[in-house]
């Protein structure tokens, strides 16, 4: 089984979890600070993937951990069960799953805007507010800019992309004074 099909599951499970217990934003924060840890030191994340080590050891470290780091129950039973299910190397994964499953809940949808320039606030939420419009979704948007598109925008969500930058303008023209 792969691990995206494992971290898929997880991560519904999890949601099911902190839904219910009303503690959505504090679970996937400590865990983003326990996995931006594992991150941040090779050698930790290294122990919890070696097949070799004992999981006793491995649990031992775990402990120490969360004994410092002052988790609420559930973010430390999810770190446990991860540790018991050698799948603790696996958490940026999981993470990443958890945050789709959460979206798929509240309905919110992530777009990546590509624009040449920085563009202003107001342009900003009127892109938000297009793109709510044509997905009848929440959207999350992420910035970033690629003086390459020359000008235009290129809006990518999920697989979906909708190119309406100069350079693609461009060569649809080329194509079509090709063809002609």
């Amino acid at each position: 089984m792969s691990v995206t099909t494992i971290s898929n599951r997880y991560a519904r499970a999890l949601a099911d979890v902190v839904t219910e217990r009303r503690e959505t934003n504090e679970v996937v924060a400590e865990l983003s600070q326990f996995e931006k840890m594992l991150a941040s030191h090779g050698e930790l994340r290294d122990v919890f993937a070696s097949p070799v080590l004992a999981v006793e050891r491995k649990r031992a470290v775990l402990n120490d951990l969360l004994a410092r780091l002052q988790f609420r129950p559930t973010s430390n039973n999810f770190l446990q069960l991860l540790l018991a299910n050698g799948r603790l190397h696996n958490l940026d994964q999981m993470l990443r799953a958890l945050s789709r499953e959460l979206d798929v809940r509240t309905n919110i949808v992530s777009a990546e805007i590509t624009t040449a320039r920085a563009i202003s606030e107001q342009e900003k939420t009127m892109l938000r507010d297009k793109l709510k419009a044509a997905t009848g979704k929440d959207v999350r948007l992420q910035f970033r800019t690629d003086t390459a598109i020359i000008g235009g925008v290129v809006t990518r969500i999920g697989s979906t992309v909708y190119d309406g930058s100069i350079k693609s303008q461009l060569a649809q023209m080329k194509q079509k004074l090709m063809n002609a």
